[in-house]
């Protein structure tokens, strides 16, 4: 795939010191400084991370609201000019096509936020469904950046630099228009970290200088950039899927922790829904669990699981080296896997090794199983997600 480059990559290059490839060909930072320092920071002070590789869809028209509550399994009737609603995209069968946020300026004009490696795939999917009805969709991912800001000094900073909105009055899962350093804006309180957070909704040709305006004046708060690890890491902590490794298109909301509460059963139709009521009668094969790893190293995409059961530990003999004629214990994994690992990484707010991953249902009440990280078996254990904060406060907090 031809690599992609948001319009603050000339900056990262300058001050990243690593680059990767990313959700949808980007190239973005892995790290700044650490991705230790980076996840520490923006939990207790600010973070500030270029989104830019998500997809922005303009959706206009007489018939906006009526297509978009046709393709979403959550309601759309109902919400409010300057709110924000997070729902899934499913096809006829039920399967998620991307997890979205929806931004509704009026009935008639809406700006629909896709998942990073599945942006030109939703584009094409709502754009097919609009032929015919009078609704135009524009794909502006091009000509807009999104810069994330988030920390729990995220509201204090913002307020220093924020013209012509009162911040304090601006709910979760709300937007406004705003302007920083001359630069007009859309600004929402939303997030993937699990933090008090806003997002900058800003004119690609003026992100650069709008980016370095706030590393600038955001010091004195604690404000650091962060990349695509302390991202993970973050997103781990809560729990938030990833479309790409933990939505990859064979799911359903019910497959994947909690989102199956945003499907709008009230509705009388919506893309899917015949089949995800036969989704819920029929139960599911496997399901999306939270494990702790005891070993000190993240497991990788893919990973195996196995159930306790299917392993058998002996005792094998060393032949060579100084502890020839000794014996260890060993602990080989048997054919039948029960799940695979989605995403893992290192939950340096709880100080756990973390792991998201489907299992069997029938291991869900296992609490024990055992991970294949790098060729060796590691010990998981199934626990509540999120790992961090599950009450979400920290999301509301002002």
């Amino acid at each position: 795939m031809t690599e992609r480059r948001s319009p603050l990559y000339d900056i990262h290059l300058r001050t990243a010191s690593q680059m990767v490839k990313g959700g949808g060909a980007y190239m973005f930072p892995l790290t700044y400084t650490s991705e230790v320092e980076e996840h520490i920071n923006t939990r207790t002070h600010v973070g500030l991370q270029d989104l830019s590789s998500m997809g922005e869809l303009d959706i206009k028209g007489p018939a906006a609201e009526r297509l978009l509550s046709r393709l979403l399994v959550n309601h759309v009737y109902e919400m409010h000019p300057g709110q924000v609603r997070y729902s899934t995209l499913c096809n006829d069968e039920g399967y998620i096509i991307d997890d979205i946020t929806i931004y509704k300026f009026s009935d008639e004009h809406f700006m629909l936020v896709t998942s990073s490696a599945t942006r030109q795939k939703t584009a094409d999917w709502v754009k097919s469904h609009a032929v015919g009805l009078g609704v135009y969709v524009t794909d502006q991912s091009a000509a807009v950046a999104l810069l994330s800001v988030q920390g729990p000094r995220s509201l204090a900073y913002l307020k220093s630099v924020v013209q012509d909105v009162n911040l304090d009055r601006l709910r979760f899962f709300r937007f406004t228009n705003a302007t920083i350093n001359e630069t007009r804006l859309v600004i929402s309180r939303t997030g993937y970290t699990g933090e008090l957070g806003y997002e900058l909704y800003v004119p690609a040709d003026e992100a650069a200088v709008l980016w370095e305006f706030i590393t600038r004046t955001g010091r004195e708060f604690g404000l650091r950039p962060y990349g695509a690890a302390a991202m993970q890491s973050l997103r781990i902590e809560k729990a938030f899927p990833l479309a790409g490794p933990d939505i990859d298109g064979t799911q359903t909301p019910f497959h994947v922790g909690s989102l199956h509460q945003y499907i709008a059963f009230t509705k009388r139709e919506f893309v899917g829904r015949e089949a995800l009521l036969r989704w819920q009668d029929a139960g599911l094969d496997e399901r999306w669990v939270g494990l702790e790893l005891a070993g000190e190293l993240p497991a990788k995409l893919g990973d195996p699981i196995y159930s306790v059961a299917n392993i058998s530990s002996f005792r094998g003999k060393q032949y060579s080296g100084p502890e020839a004629a000794t014996y260890f214990d060993r602990e080989e994994a048997g054919r039948v896997e029960v799940g695979r690992i989605t995403s893992s990484a290192k939950g340096h707010t709880v100080g756990k090794v973390l792991a998201l991953g489907y299992v069997q249902s029938a291991m869900r009440g296992q609490a024990k199983l055992l991970v294949n990280v790098g060729g060796r078996p590691t010990l998981a254990t199934i626990v509540p997600t999120p790992f961090f904060a599950p009450t979400g406060a920290r999301l509301r907090t002002k």
